[in-house]
């Protein structure tokens, strides 16, 4: 089974409408999706409305949540980010994922499309169409 870590501003993306587009990889099949504590509390504190931290509970119960920090999981050295997407990117790779779905272009936008610790950063939108066209041909 397929391992997806989501980012923060996935999962704020996908409770914040209704209608998110995103929402369709809580439908994907043979998936586990992924998310940490501290990756999932950054995305409720940034939503600003009750209904829309009330959705982000209802897809945290179909994810699954790995608690900690991951201090101990080393990145590569090449790997430059900031101090608060470390957890981040340390998560996905604790949590053997085999991609990190994120919208963060200006942080992780130099690794998108590789793998970092054995991850492949991709953007939410390429990796449903990858999916659409795997489907279909």
């Amino acid at each position: 089974m397929k391992r997806i870590f989501l980012d923060a501003n996935v999962l704020f993306s996908a409770a914040y409408r209704a209608d998110s587009g995103l929402l369709r990889l809580w439908k994907l099949r043979g998936v586990t999706l992924v998310t940490s504590d501290y990756t999932f509390e950054e995305a409720r504190r940034n939503l600003p409305i009750e209904d829309q931290r009330a959705a982000l509970e209802s897809l945290g119960h179909r994810l699954e949540v790995v608690s900690g920090t991951f201090d101990g999981v080393p990145l590569p050295r090449s790997v430059r980010l900031p101090e608060d997407d470390k957890p981040i990117l340390r998560a996905a790779i604790a949590s053997r994922c085999t991609v990190l779905l994120t919208g963060n272009l200006r942080d992780f936008g130099p690794y998108l499309d590789a793998a970092v610790g054995g991850v492949s950063i991709q953007r939410p939108a390429m990796y449903l169409a990858s999916v659409r066209r795997t489907r279909r041909g």
